[in-house]
């Protein structure tokens, strides 16, 4: 039996369903498939975790780069059960799938008290006028690092 988009869909769907039920965060599913088969599966675990960053997509990125030996996700599709917030679509960017389809979207999150517009609001804001402070300082004393990456002749960019 060939799986198809739905059959992957649908497992992350599922994913979203049994990670809830069990109290493990909020109703998210992701899985990540490389050349027809599941390499990783995961479920939303902010709550049982106490890690915010523990959302499904995130938490397959990492099992799915840890089971592949490689920091990025080349020749791979995410589904996830819903459009992935700021933080997860900023992780699948720097992990670079080759697709990614998703069931529900941000209007849908946001009807059930997943609303992540105000962090899209802050991003477009200027760094003085976020919510949350944020102070440059020691400029000068951190160029040094990032100088010597860029002269590092054994670097692995990414």
């Amino acid at each position: 039996m060939k799986k198809d988009h739905s059959y992957f869909l649908k497992r992350a769907i599922q994913l979203a369903e049994e990670g809830m039920d069990k109290g493990n965060g909020g109703p998210f599913g992701a899985v990540i498939v490389k050349d027809g088969e599941i390499i990783a599966e995961a479920n939303n675990k902010v709550t049982a975790s106490n890690d915010p960053t523990a959302h499904a997509e995130v938490v397959a990125i990492r099992k799915a780069c840890e089971k592949l030996q490689d920091f990025q996700l080349e020749n791979c599709i995410l589904y996830t059960s819903c459009e992935p917030c700021p933080m997860c679509l900023g992780a699948i960017y720097w992990a670079r799938p080759e697709k990614v389809f998703y069931a529900l979207n941000r209007e849908d999150a946001a009807k059930i008290g997943f609303d992540d517009q105000f962090i899209y609001d802050e991003i477009a804001l200027k760094m003085d006028n976020r919510k949350i402070p944020f102070e440059n300082l020691m400029r000068e004393e951190g160029l040094p690092v990032f100088q010597k990456w860029e002269a590092k002749g054994d670097r692995v960019d990414y």
